[in-house]
Formats: structure tokens, sequence, C-alpha cells
């Protein structure tokens, strides 16, 4: 693949994902000021000084946004990677073996996913510890699901091709099979199904983060400071405006480059023939 293959809507994704991860690395040092410094008047309107504005407790909206970042874009990968990890050596472990297991494995994901996601999460979250690990746990569970239904899916259209058929006659085992022949013929659309839990992770954490069992306070993130600022558009102030245009930007972003990913994999099997 030559970069000028790559079109414009996929440049501009890759720049707003680059971006938001420099903001989220590098926080504690372009951050005009500290996370839950106090540097004005409540909801006082955008200036030099202060480009958004101010918050509901005079915070200046630009450094939340970017300390914001590195905590929305964190949990929203760490559970994603989750997910990913456990949903993808179930689903694989259960299109291999068949049988049994693999009509378990299937049941019990099916019973899974006709539990709705978010009333389960906030029952979950209201039970447990409201704790960072909880949360990136009870998400990546909750995703997983929806992974196991597509990896599933690819490892079966696979697993019936001649070269795992050619694996198993010479008495590899099913590790082997897994990592070393149907993976690799599956990595398109895992890798664009990967973009797209990326970005239903960011708008489920900023859903939880809105009803209050997200990330909690003083710690900024995206959701919440939408929830901080929403009285202020009673009063005509942007305020709330700003967190969530921030993650409207970056699920865009992240569905642009997903989308040309899409258009690279002309069928599921988009393994060794794409390279």
């Amino acid at each position: 693949m030559r970069l000028k293959e790559i079109p414009l809507t996929a440049w501009v994704g890759i720049f707003g994902i680059v971006l938001t991860l420099f903001c989220a690395l590098f926080a504690p040092w372009i951050a005009p000021y500290g996370e839950t410094q106090v540097v004005g008047d409540v909801w006082a309107p955008a200036s030099s000084a202060f480009p958004f504005g101010l918050d509901n407790l005079g915070r200046d909206i630009l450094s939340r946004l970017i300390f914001g970042a590195q905590t929305t874009v964190f949990v929203s990968l760490a559970s994603t990677v989750l997910s990913f990890a456990l949903g993808i050596i179930l689903s694989f472990i259960a299109a291999t073996t068949r049988g049994w297991v693999d009509t378990g494995l299937s049941r019990l994901n099916d019973l899974m996913m006709s539990i709705p996601t978010l009333i389960f999460a906030l029952v979950v979250l209201a039970a447990l510890p409201q704790t960072l690990t909880t949360l990136i746990l009870v998400m990546a569970v909750l995703d997983s699901t929806r992974v196991f239904r597509l990896g599933r899916a690819v490892a079966l259209d696979v697993a019936v091709m001649d070269f795992v058929e050619a694996a198993r006659l010479r008495g590899e085992g099913t590790i082997w099979i897994i990592f070393k022949e149907i993976l690799p013929n599956t990595l398109s659309p895992l890798l664009a199904e990967f973009g797209l839990r990326f970005a239903f992770a960011i708008l489920f954490l900023s859903t939880l983060s809105f009803l209050g069992l997200g990330i909690q306070p003083p710690d900024a993130d995206w959701g919440g400071m939408v929830k901080d600022n929403k009285d202020g558009i009673i009063f005509g102030v942007a305020a709330a405006l700003v967190p969530g245009g921030a993650i409207a930007f970056l699920t865009i972003c992240v569905n642009l480059v997903v989308d040309w990913l899409l258009k690279r994999t002309s069928s599921l099997k988009g393994g060794r023939g794409d390279a």
C-alpha cells in the first residue's frame, strides 16, 4: 500500500486520531492550566486567555478537554483491547473445536447479547465499587459479545479452507491453527471492527459518565464535562457543546479510517491476499 492511495477522508480521520492521541499523551505539558484548577468566574465566556471559556466551576474548558482526552482515550482503548482479546480467543476456539464447545459458547454469547447493554452496565456499576478497573472490565465484557459474533463468523469461513485442513493433518494443535492459520487471514475485517468497537466504546463511556457511573469527578472526561455543563445550555452557555463536539469529532475520525479499511477488504477473508 502506497501513501498516495490513501483517500483524503482517511487522512482527515488519521489526523484527528493523531491529534487526540497527542493531547492524551502530553496533556500535563500542553494544557494551559491544571485539570482541577479554578481560574475564573463560572461559565465565563471565551477570551484570549480561555479560548473555550470556563465551566460550571470556573475551570478552563480547553485544559479540561485536553486532560479529558487522556482519560477518554485510555479507558476506551483499554476496554476495546480487552474485549477483543476475550472475544477473539473464545470465538476462534468455538470455530475450530465446534461441537458442544461451540454450542455452549454461542448460546452464552446470545444470552449476554439479549440483555440491554446500558441497563446491564448501570446495574453492575451501581453494585460494584466505582473504580477505573471495574469500569474497564464491565465495558470489555459487554463489548466482547459483539466481537465474539464477528470473530466466529470469519473464523468459520477460514477454518474450512485447505491450508487449515492441511495443518490439522500435520498434527498441529488448536493454538497453532488459531494464531498461525486463522488469525493472519482475518486481520482486515478484525482491524476494521476494532475501529468500530473503539468508537462505540468512546460513546458508551461518555454515556456512562453523563449518567454519573463512568469517570468520577474531579477527573475530567468528555462525557462528564457534558453532564457538568448541561444546565448552562438553558442560559445560552455553550460550555457543554465543546466536549460534545470533541466526542463527535473523534468518533467521526475513527469511522473515516474504518470506512477506508473496509473498502480495502473485498470480503471477510481479507487476509494474506490483501497484503
